[in-house]
């Protein structure tokens, strides 16, 4: 709710400071001196669009400020909080302060909770904290989102759940039907993959690589390329280690033998030269293996010739037009054709996948449109009834003739909140067209629709502050009795400010604040003080109203009255 309201330099408001409770305020005072700058102080707050002939004349700039108590865990605290606004936290809830400037050549700066805002934070605020009927088309349920809204909380658990199982069932089709199109969209692209890919792996079946094959053809072609070389250097070092070209001295075999012989010949004198001669037996066998090894080798060259050569490269040739289509190397290829056999089993799928898709569509289908008559059947009823209860708050607000027909029709298409439009109508006379809420009705008209409205769905869905901009403009009597009688109903529920300058209204109000106009030749200036007022003062002021004559012993015995009756009327 609203616990402060600072007014500086707005209209014919220089300086005004506004403490204000829970429960029921009014506002009163002359006409002309200034209870509309109260609205539309709190209009700016609410992110309504500045004015700078809304300044006071000959100050710079307006500004107007507000001190909110609310919920830290409500969405309007976590949007405060998004803005980069700070919250003053308390044990019994926290603190949001609100501030709009206006300079006198129309620019507008907003603050929420001391930094610095859009004004549309402002407005996104307003709409969960505050909501204001003034005289204007200014309503909480003028769209469409907003009247199915206030219907479905109206109409209470059953519906909510109802709500809620239908909502489950629309994502599900939604989320069917998505991939349903998904894959139909996407079929004749589907089937240019599968042919590609079939014929890729037909392709590299055809040549059937093996892991590594690429790198051991490749060495394979570098020796059959050198062979003649190879031949020779293999049967040179052959022929070092056993005979050739060293005979006259011996080969590398003998040497090393003859060596282990001169040093077993004289080991007996040194063990260390029997180590020795153990190591060159060694070497003896290692010079024997690689001689074997060498001839080997060199026969197999034998075998290797041209033909074999042409075999390589053609087999060389094979594998590159693969590595050149799919991947860097064989090994890769090869994986890229499993990959792709998966896939290819992925989209021969499909066809079944669409099938499937397509019997459970229909079965959501069924189903949403079944939900959908569920929640149809539940909020006519509700209709019904929140168009009933308010009828008989207008009989009451001296609209006896007026009636609230909220219409459920089938939508083109279900939504996600159901297949139904809501729309919210008034008809005004007996015999006469609905009209959609806001039009055809005048200020005064259109307050007490609202006021009546409210009254219903305050105690399904409250909204913190509710301010009425003399919402009992052209009623007098009885009417005006009944309408500060349910303005205090409302009360109840949430914090309510109203701007009348009927008694009957403001005698039922818990806090009364009167609006007083100054004005001073020296300045020129006319200026408007705001204060609270206390119990007697409240007498004068409703004798005033009364009568003109606050002074008048007999219109402050009539104030006090009414004071008396709206007591007794409001603990009904």
């Amino acid at each position: 709710m609203i616990e402060e309201i600072r007014i500086r330099d707005l209209g014919v408001i220089a300086d005004a400071t506004l403490s204000l409770g829970s429960g029921f305020t009014v506002v009163t005072g002359e006409t002309g001196a200034g209870k509309t700058m109260v609205i539309t102080a709190l209009g700016l707050l609410m992110g309504a669009r500045s004015d700078a002939g809304a300044v006071r004349l000959g100050a710079k700039g307006a500004s107007a400020e507000a001190t909110l108590r609310i919920d830290p865990q409500s969405p309007a605290a976590v949007r405060a909080a998004e803005a980069g606004g700070e919250l003053d936290r308390y044990d019994d809830g926290a603190g949001l302060i609100l501030a709009r400037t206006v300079s006198s050549d129309g620019r507008s700066r907003a603050y929420v909770g001391g930094r610095s805002a859009p004004a549309g934070v402002l407005a996104e605020l307003g709409e969960r904290l505050v909501v204001v009927h003034g005289q204007s088309d200014q309503l909480r349920l003028k769209s469409a989102a907003a009247q199915r809204g206030a219907l479905d909380k109206f109409g209470g658990r059953e519906l909510a759940d109802a709500l809620s199982v239908y909502q489950q069932t629309f994502h599900s089709w939604r989320e069917v039907d998505a991939a349903l199109e998904n894959l139909r969209s996407a079929e004749r692209d589907r089937l240019r993959e599968a042919e590609s890919l079939q014929s890729a792996l037909e392709e590299i079946d055809g040549v059937d690589p093996q892991e590594g094959e690429d790198d051991a053809l490749k060495s394979e072609s570098m020796r059959l390329g050198h062979v003649e070389e190879l031949r020779i250097a293999a049967s040179v070092a052959h022929q070092a280690l056993v005979a050739g070209e060293f005979q006259e001295n011996g080969d590398a075999t003998a040497l090393v033998e003859e060596a282990k012989r001169q040093l077993e010949g004289v080991g007996e004198h040194d063990p260390a030269l029997n180590t020795l001669a153990e190591r060159l037996a060694e070497v003896g066998y290692i010079l024997t293996d690689i001689s074997a090894e060498l001839a080997g080798y060199s026969s197999s060259l034998d075998g290797e010739g041209p033909g074999r050569l042409a075999e390589v490269e053609s087999r060389r040739a094979e594998l590159g037009t693969l590595i050149r289509k799919y991947a860097p190397t064989i090994n890769e290829v090869i994986s890229w054709r499993d990959a792709g056999r998966v896939r290819l089993d992925e989209i021969g799928g499909d066809s079944d996948r669409i099938e499937e898709l397509q019997e459970r569509s229909g079965v959501l289908s069924r189903e949403l449109a079944a939900r959908a008559d569920t929640l149809t059947t539940l909020r006519r009823k509700a209709a019904e009834a929140l168009g009933g209860q308010v009828s008989g708050e207008l009989s009451a607000l001296a609209m006896p003739d007026a009636r609230l027909i909220i219409d459920v029709t089938p939508a083109d298409t279900p939504g996600v909140t159901g297949a139904d439009e809501i729309a919210f109508s008034l008809q005004p006379h007996a015999g006469s067209p609905p009209r959609p809420l806001g039009k055809g009705a005048s200020g005064g008209e259109l307050s007490r629709v609202m006021l009546a409205i409210e009254v219903v769905l305050a105690a399904v869905d409250p909204v913190p502050t509710f301010v009425f901009d003399e919402v009992d403009a052209g009623v007098g009597g009885k009417a005006a009795v009944e309408i500060g009688r349910r303005l205090a109903m409302l009360a109840r529920h949430v914090q309510v400010i109203v701007v009348t300058h009927l008694p009957q209204v403001a005698a039922f109000a818990s806090q009364h604040i009167r609006v007083t106009k100054t004005s001073s030749a020296d300045s020129g200036f006319t200026a408007s003080d705001i204060e609270v007022l206390p119990d007697s003062e409240r007498v004068r002021e409703l004798a005033r109203m009364l009568a003109g004559q606050e002074e008048s012993a007999s219109a402050q015995a009539h104030a006090e009255e009414l004071l008396e009756d709206a007591a007794r009327t409001a603990a009904r």
